[in-house]
């Protein structure tokens, strides 16, 4: 298992934690959610045999503070980023850009705005909701959550959120009595506190956010839209079919849902060894 370099870069209004393994053409993975470079480790580790993969903490989340506290952050900040990330660990040649959830949004702002450091993206079920047929429902839903948020709190509003989405809110966590190795532990306390950061500064910008599909398809960069084999139905399964049907390119399926990456990571990572090859 490759052991990462790790590094921070000061951008305007935050600094960026990342980490870099591996050798070859830069691959940069975005993480999205609550999640942080932490959570794309065991798929940077699978992919570092043939890449540099570049890994990060999104501002605001984790070990990337924003100079002045939390605050909602446009979209086009964190694509800047991005932007300022590759242009610091890249040498001229574009990079490949893997971003899953939020991430894949900002996989393909980056991809819209600086062709020029793209070679192929693969954006993995971005939560694309203003693509939707179902557009004002999901308008709606963001509305409510920011409603809950301010009268009850970030876990009520999460828990909205999380329904809307259809996911259980109580699924997918170790039970509380299971001891965790300490590198484990921290990430989940990390998680816990970007929960917070997530639904009430995240969710607002990134649920009303819709890529440049006129810059995508004509910049010349190839635009690989994802989406998870199981999880045909869901909304963001949904986003990532509509962003390939707008596109006129055929969705990619890789292993797994929403989450593929970690919880089918040896299957996911030779899915995208074979469109990035």
């Amino acid at each position: 298992m490759p052991v990462p370099t790790v590094s921070t870069l000061a951008v305007p209004g935050a600094s960026l934690y990342y980490e870099v393994r591996g050798s070859g053409h830069v691959l940069l993975l975005v993480c999205g959610g609550i999640y942080d470079a932490a959570a794309l480790a065991p798929l940077a580790d699978a992919l570092a045999d043939r890449w540099t993969v570049v890994t990060y903490d999104r501002r605001g989340n984790s070990r990337s503070p924003l100079t002045d506290g939390p605050a909602t952050q446009p979209v086009d900040a964190h694509v800047d980023d991005a932007h300022l990330l590759l242009a610091a660990v890249a040498d001229e040649r574009p990079a490949a850009v893997f971003g899953n959830s939020s991430g894949a949004q900002i996989a393909l702002g980056l991809t819209a705005q600086h062709p020029d450091q793209v070679r192929i993206v693969v954006a993995h079920e971005p939560p694309v909701f203003g693509l939707l047929d179902d557009a004002p429902h999901w308008q709606a839903v963001l509305d409510e959550v920011a409603a809950v948020c301010a009268a009850d709190g970030t876990d009520a509003a999460m828990a909205v959120f999380g329904e809307a989405m259809g996911r259980d809110a109580d699924d997918g966590g170790p039970a509380p009595d299971v001891e965790l190795p300490p590198q484990v532990a921290a990430m989940l306390a990390r998680f816990a506190v970007n929960t917070a950061y997530f639904v009430e500064h995240e969710v607002p910008v990134f649920g009303r956010w819709v890529p440049d599909l006129a810059a995508l398809r004509n910049d010349g960069v190839r635009v690989v839209p994802a989406v998870g084999a199981d999880s045909a139905g869901e909304p963001a399964h949904r986003a990532g079919q509509a962003v390939a049907d707008l596109l006129g390119v055929d969705a990619l399926v890789l292993p797994g849902g929403h989450g593929g990456f970690g919880t089918h990571t040896a299957r996911f990572a030779e899915g995208l060894r074979q469109v990035l090859s």
